[in-house]
């Protein structure tokens, strides 16, 4: 084959700095979003921080609002001039054994002991009446509690410093994370008889330090499984009549518990069915992970981008402003830079116009995201009235066609930002949901239907659960078609247990 020169005509897109840089501030996070700022804070001398401005976003609140919007505004805009932004320069925005115990907490936990655990939508919706500040104030940690109690109790200097190690070792839910044979090995390394048999001293030390650690408070802190937690805290109540076979249930049967094995239970701890009953209500008093209460709240807290507000009959939807960065160009340099514009460096100016663009970026990333949660919001104006049974079927598509963005600039603004409802915090993909066919010839979404599904469940007999089969015959009896492979789907979707394990004794 002879080697042969060929011109060829081609079409590509070539993405500019200031598009690449508007696509990805799109598809950060809140938190992504400013650990970005006060990167950019750092680097560039033109732009600083601005806590007293008044907000410019109000611009992109009239824009959203406006009838007229361009179809071409948005994350694929390529507006690279190199004009004096001064009505950007004042964007304000502000920063802003496990598996075992699993199981446990999917069968005989007290607060769902059922089957049945809150969704994270339904739970942040729970704690909306509580105040951001109130949120923020947590109080001492699990360590710092325990380390508190260590110093009232009058223990020699070395078996208070084991106390303190197993203490710094403990997981946060209380449990001992490491083996002591483990905890003696890292502190006291090497080989030899005579370091064995430091170890072998060192090991029993931490034994005597376990059991001091294990009369703390919380009880059952410093287990090293679930079963010995729930042995711990059983041994603390007063005795009663049902202790001696909730004990044995703990000790060797939990499996089986989790399993609503009633015959074997009976069998094998020789209880009748009312005393198994007693010692599963002395089990379910019981508190899994004793770490809970001071696990601090503020990592689980999610700060919405977006507040739905009732409007007089219908809902409008507002940009929040804690999650927006307060920014401004540094006025000094700017009219420095424009004093000398011939003299100076291109370096200056590239970096001032570096500035304007990251401005310009965050104000689109803000407008973008009210544009398609307005655009969402009305679309779903019936989960606003009447809760998720009431969502409709969305796709990213409509949305996308709606505003005149591509379909992958949609599934950017719906990712990792979240939205404020009456019916709790949500992430914008939450009201979007693939659609199931009914017999009247409509749709269904299948957020409704997972809200039906729940709702079932919730009102079963607990003696008698409803199988994913009968499950899916009452949803025909709605209208709504759903085989029972999907039921069990979106069962587990919700993080509800499967009717034998739901089953109560």
């Amino acid at each position: 084959m002879k080697p042969s020169l060929q011109v060829r005509l081609s079409q590509h897109l070539a993405l500019t700095p200031q598009l690449q840089q508007s696509i990805r501030l799109l598809q950060l996070s809140t938190l992504e979003l400013h650990q970005e700022v006060e990167q950019m804070l750092e680097q560039n001398p033109f732009l600083e921080a601005d806590e007293d401005g008044v907000p410019a976003f109000e611009q992109a609140l009239d824009r959203a609002a406006a009838p007229e919007r361009s179809s071409s505004e948005g994350a694929e805009r390529d507006d690279t001039d190199g004009r004096d932004d001064a009505d950007v320069s004042g964007v304000d925005s502000a920063e802003f054994g496990a598996t075992e115990r699993e199981d446990w907490e999917n069968g005989t936990e007290r607060d769902d002991f059922d089957g049945i655990r809150e969704t994270p939508s339904s739970a942040a919706g729970s704690d909306e009446d509580f105040e951001p500040q109130e949120r923020g104030s947590v109080g001492i940690s699990l360590q710092e509690h325990l380390r508190a109690q260590l110093l009232g109790m009058r223990l020699s200097a070395e078996d208070a410093a084991a106390v303190h190690v197993l203490i710094e070792s403990l997981d946060e839910d209380g449990y001992l994370a490491d083996p002591l044979e483990e905890i003696a090995a890292q502190l006291m390394p090497g080989e030899g008889e005579a370091i064995e048999a430091a170890r072998e001293e060192l090991l029993e030390r931490l034994q005597c330090a376990l059991r001091w650690l294990q009369s703390m408070e919380p009880t059952g802190v410093g287990a090293r499984n679930l079963s010995e937690c729930l042995v711990l805290q059983l041994q603390a109540r007063a005795p009663c009549t049902a202790q001696a076979v909730a004990l044995a249930v703990c000790r060797e049967h939990l499996e089986l518990l989790a399993k609503r094995d009633l015959r074997r239970l009976m069998a094998l701890t020789h209880a009748d069915e009312d005393m198994l009953k007693q010692a599963q209500t002395l089990i379910r008093g019981c508190e899994p992970k004793p770490g809970r209460p001071f696990t601090r709240a503020e990592a689980n807290i999610i700060v919405p981008d977006v507040i739905v507000q009732k409007a007089g009959r219908g809902w409008k939807v507002v940009l929040n402003p804690d999650v927006m960065p307060k920014l401004r160009i540094n006025d000094l340099y700017a009219q420095a830079i424009r004093g000398q514009r011939n003299g100076s460096g291109p370096g200056l100016s590239a970096r001032l116009q570096e500035a304007r663009w990251f401005m310009k970026n965050i104000l689109q990333r803000f407008d973008t995201i009210l544009r398609v949660s307005s655009a969402i919001v009305e679309r779903q104006k019936a989960f606003f009235t009447h809760g998720e049974i009431a969502m409709k079927p969305l796709v990213l598509r409509e949305i996308a066609d709606e505003l005149g963005l591509h379909e992958s600039t949609i599934s950017r603004v719906t990712t990792a930002k979240y939205m404020a409802t009456p019916y709790g915090t949500f992430e914008l993909k939450y009201f979007f949901g693939s659609s199931l066919n009914t017999d009247a010839g409509g749709n269904a979404s299948s957020t409704a239907v997972r809200a039906l599904i729940k709702q079932f469940i919730g009102a079963e007999d607990a003696k008698k659960p409803l199988s994913d089969s009968q499950l899916s015959a009452m949803l025909e009896e709605q209208g709504i078609q759903v085989a029972r492979r999907t039921v069990a789907k979106y069962r587990e979707a919700l993080k509800i247990a499967p009717a034998n394990l739901r089953k109560a004794l």
